[in-house]
C-alpha cells in the first residue's frame, strides 16, 4: 500500500481534494491541514512540525501552491518516495515579478486587514481569479482566515529562499495560472489551459496521471 499525504494551498482546506481518487486497492490518502504558526516560527521550523503528522514510510508528498513550498521544506526532514509539487514553485528565481518586487520593498508587511475579511479578496490572492456567484465555494475551500497566519504564509511564500530547484520533485503546472505563471516555470508538467486551482477544476487529469507518475521510476 503506498501512502499519499496531500497538502492543500494557502488558506485552503483539504476539501480541495475532494475529487482526487487514486486506486483503493493501492493507495491510502492523507489529507493534511494548516496549523497555525508559532509566534517567530520560520518556515524550516514549520515544517519541521508538519511531518509529526505523517504516520508512514516511504510516503508521497503532494503540495498545491503554497502547500507546495511546505512540502519542499518537509522533505528536507523526512525521506519520500514522491515529492509532487502543483500549482508551486521550485525555487525563488520562479517567482513571478511582483512577488520578487514585493520581497525587495518589503510591501507583505502592508498586507490589508480586508483581505482577512473579504472571502472574495482572499479568493482572488489565494487562488488567483475570481468567479462570480461563487463565494459559497470559497467559503467552502478557504477556511484558514487567521490574520496572523494570512501574514505569516504571504511573507514566508514571497521571501521563501530556496535556490536549488529539491532534486527529483515532479512538477505538474498549468498553462493558465494566474499566480505562478508558466513562462517563468522549468521542468515542468504542463496542463493546458489548467489554471491554478486545476487541483479542483481538472480533477479528472489528476486522477488519470497521478498513479502512472507515481509508479514510474
Amino acid at each position: 500500500m503506498i501512502h499519499v499525504y496531500l497538502m492543500p494551498g494557502m488558506a485552503a482546506n483539504p476539501s480541495i481534494f475532494e475529487n482526487i481518487s487514486l486506486p483503493s486497492a493501492s493507495y491510502t490518502t492523507h489529507l493534511l491541514e494548516w496549523q497555525l504558526p508559532e509566534p517567530g516560527e520560520s518556515l524550516s521550523q514549520y515544517a519541521l512540525r508538519m511531518t509529526q503528522f505523517i504516520k508512514h514510510d516511504d510516503i508521497v508528498l503532494l503540495g498545491v501552491s503554497f502547500g507546495g513550498v511546505l512540502v519542499q521544506e518537509m522533505a528536507k526532514h523526512i525521506k519520500v518516495r514522491k515529492l509532487i509539487l502543483v500549482s508551486t514553485v521550485k525555487s525563488k528565481y520562479e517567482l513571478p515579478r511582483r512577488m520578487k518586487l514585493s520581497r525587495k520593498l518589503k510591501l507583505y508587511k502592508a498586507l490589508p486587514a480586508s483581505l482577512i475579511e473579504d472571502v472574495d479578496k482572499l479568493a482572488k490572492y489565494a487562488f488567483g481569479e475570481t468567479i462570480k456567484n461563487r463565494v459559497d465555494l470559497y467559503q467552502k475551500y478557504l477556511s484558514m482566515n487567521d490574520r496572523r497566519y494570512m501574514k505569516w504564509a504571504v511573507k514566508e511564500m514571497v521571501c521563501w529562499d530556496q535556490e536549488t530547484p529539491t532534486e527529483n520533485a515532479i512538477h505538474i503546472h498549468g498553462t493558465a495560472d494566474k499566480v505562478f505563471p508558466v513562462k517563468y516555470i522549468d521542468n515542468c508538467i504542463k496542463v493546458q489551459e489548467g489554471t491554478h486551482i486545476m487541483v479542483i477544476t481538472r480533477a479528472k487529469w489528476f486522477n488519470e496521471h497521478l498513479p502512472k507518475l507515481i509508479e514510474n521510476e
